[in-house]
């Protein structure tokens, strides 16, 4: 059975790990391992950056994710952003994130604050995109640019 929970501070390394691996697998792209760390470690330390959620399987981490904010002026509250999904292979298609993001959102259905949930997804990762799509997310809305030092 798999159940979710929010993240400690002692799932840190798990999270890096798993961040590691989702970057190279997604996007070909290599992380610093020191760096990583320090930015999960911060997410622990400041929790206005956001915060991650964890799903298990009899009491093993098979799958993180991280919540961060947005604040939108038009809707006069927050918007809550999915990122950094990871899920072990041998896990996936087993509705690990499904389940994940169903209770994010009975969490943003609970609170009057939060308005929303959105993501973000590499336009060539179709594997996610259709996930995504299943759950009922649309990508209709929005283009994504950004500039990155």
């Amino acid at each position: 059975m798999i159940t979710i929970r929010q993240a400690n501070p002692a799932d840190s390394k798990i999270i890096a790990d798993f961040q590691i691996l989702m970057a190279l697998e997604t996007e070909q792209l290599k992380l610093h391992r020191r760096t990583v760390v320090a930015g999960v470690k911060q997410v622990f330390a400041r929790p206005e950056h956001g915060c991650y959620f964890v799903a298990e399987n009899q009491g093993s981490i098979i799958a993180s994710l991280l919540i961060t904010y947005e604040w939108s002026d038009w809707r006069n509250g927050t918007i809550y952003w999915i990122q950094s999904v990871f899920v072990k292979p041998e896990f996936r298609n087993r509705g690990v994130f499904k389940t994940m993001y169903q209770h994010i959102k009975a969490l943003v259905l609970s609170d009057n604050r939060v308005m929303g949930i959105r993501l973000y997804v590499d336009k060539f990762n179709t594997t996610a995109r259709t996930i995504y799509e299943k759950i009922q997310m649309n990508g209709d809305h929005y283009a994504l640019y950004e500039w990155m030092k």
